[in-house]
């Protein structure tokens, strides 16, 4: 009886900390388009795939860098995102040479 309750209770913690992990995407892409409101961005990226997806960019950093132009239309972007709110974690340029 006790091997049941806990693989019941070892199955049901395996699937609650999945879903909190699920909750964040990565996409590594390239920015379509940029459209600033106020304090915050909404930027349209492009994987390699051709999938687009839409992320909220509320970092005062991050949003900085694009109004000054050193992040532009083009570029090749790597971001963490939470799924459920399309709110941006990690906006990072590409590494290059």
């Amino acid at each position: 009886m006790k091997k049941l309750v806990s693989v019941v209770l070892m199955a049901a913690f395996m699937s609650v900390s999945s879903l909190a992990f699920a909750a964040e995407q990565k996409i590594t892409g390239t920015i379509e388009k940029v459209e600033m409101q106020g304090a915050t961005a909404t930027v349209t990226l492009k994987d390699s795939k051709g999938a687009k997806v839409q992320v909220i960019v509320k970092d005062q950093l991050t949003v900085d860098k694009l109004k000054d132009k050193r992040i532009v239309v083009g570029d090749e972007v790597r971001v963490k995102y939470d799924d459920a709110s399309k709110e941006s974690k990690l906006f990072r340029k590409t590494a290059g040479c």
